[in-house]
């Protein structure tokens, strides 16, 4: 048993992309993996940059009766990196941070600005590294299988670079920053070092890219095309070594559900993102069981720690706490499938995998709304 886990980052589709999946699936799927908390980012059609759209999204969620749903609020009107949004009346509708999502600002000012903003009314800065120049049009890590396989590729300095210059507005700011879904060691070097020397940063990292490659992508496997890439070995080791060191905190799924033309292109035609959340709890328990991270560390990497980046009570079993409760069976396999997936998302590089660990009984408030039936 342990608390409900809590996943800093899901995509629910709704609103705006309900053909691809809903808040009550997509919650549903949520509890299926343990998940009793998750956060939305503010890329939804609308954007998440009023008060309404966070409304609208909480009331829904509410509806569906299964996980905690909270939400990050636009960082600029429209997340076009020009105006900045109305930061303290997204506060008021209690988004717990905000963000510019995978939207890049390249007005270094704006950022400066945005950032000085978010620090006077005490929000934290969702910030997903990569520099839009650099990047180009790239689908997969520079290097060698990328070369091969004549796709435009994403250097790892697309990263390094950018979060470069957020930690030195950071500084310059004072802001309390989170970088999100660190794809490079080199990257984790850095934010490691900026902790060191006392900036207020966290960061988190991705399930998938701790256990996959470029490697994976092999003949064009589009379920692999995710953003940022997968990078090399070296890279995947360095992000394990991120996570047992505690320069990187917490571990979430990136959840992106697509229907099943999304992913029938070619590779580089086709949309970004997979199907995790279901994978969450059984892929970072391979920490464990392969890496020989304790498992104590593991469970707070999805529990505690991202509740604290979120600023929330939650991911602990604590007296006067929400009894959020993830009853799972460490011991237990079972092979990833479209009909084991709740998610109407099935876009799961996973598809064939034998995994351990099975999420037996999930507990929201006190109230069961998950059961293992088989």
């Amino acid at each position: 048993m342990a608390p409900g886990l809590v996943d800093l980052r899901v995509r629910l589709r709704e609103p705006g992309l309900e053909h691809k999946a809903t808040i009550a699936s997509e919650t549903r799927a949520a509890v299926a993996g343990g998940v009793t908390t998750l956060c939305c980012p503010p890329d939804t059609d609308p954007v998440l940059d009023t008060a309404a759209v966070a409304q609208l999204i909480r009331r829904r969620a509410e509806a569906a009766n299964c996980s905690r749903v909270v939400t990050l609020g636009a960082l600029t009107q429209g997340l076009k990196g020009e105006q900045l949004a109305e930061l303290a009346a997204l506060k008021r509708a209690h988004c717990v941070g905000v963000t510019n999502a995978l939207a890049p600002i390249r007005n270094t000012l704006v950022m400066r600005r945005a950032m000085e903003y978010a620090a006077s009314h005490d929000l934290t800065v969702f910030l997903h590294a990569e520099d839009p120049w650099l990047r180009n049009e790239g689908v997969a890590h520079e290097g060698v299988i990328s070369t091969r396989l004549g796709l435009p590729g994403i250097p790892e300095a697309a990263e390094t670079v950018a979060v470069g210059r957020e930690l030195m507005l950071v500084e310059q700011t004072g802001v309390r920053a989170h970088f999100c879904q660190l794809s490079s060691a080199h990257a984790v070097q850095m934010v490691a070092r900026a902790r060191h020397d006392g900036l207020p940063v966290t960061a988190d990292v991705t399930a998938h890219h701790l256990h996959l490659t470029e490697l994976d992508v092999g003949l064009f496997n589009a379920n692999c095309h995710v953003r940022p890439p997968l990078r090399s070995e070296r890279d995947r080791d360095g992000l394990i070594a991120g996570l047992k060191h505690h320069a990187i905190d917490a571990i979430c799924s990136d959840h992106q559900p697509h229907d099943a033309d999304a992913k029938l292109a070619p590779f580089a035609e086709t949309e970004s993102g997979i199907s995790a959340i279901e994978t969450l709890l059984p892929l970072s328990l391979r920490l464990h069981y392969d890496w020989g991270m304790p498992l104590n560390e593991v469970l707070a990497c999805l529990t505690i720690t991202p509740a604290r980046i979120l600023g929330l009570a939650a991911g602990t079993l604590s007296v006067g706490t929400a009894a959020d409760i993830c009853v799972f069976d460490p011991d237990t396999y079972w092979t990833v499938s479209d009909s084991a997936l709740l998610s109407r998302g099935k876009n799961s590089p996973f598809l064939g995998w034998e995994l351990r660990g099975r999420v037996r009984y999930t507990v929201v408030a006190g109230e069961l709304v998950h059961e293992l039936t088989t």
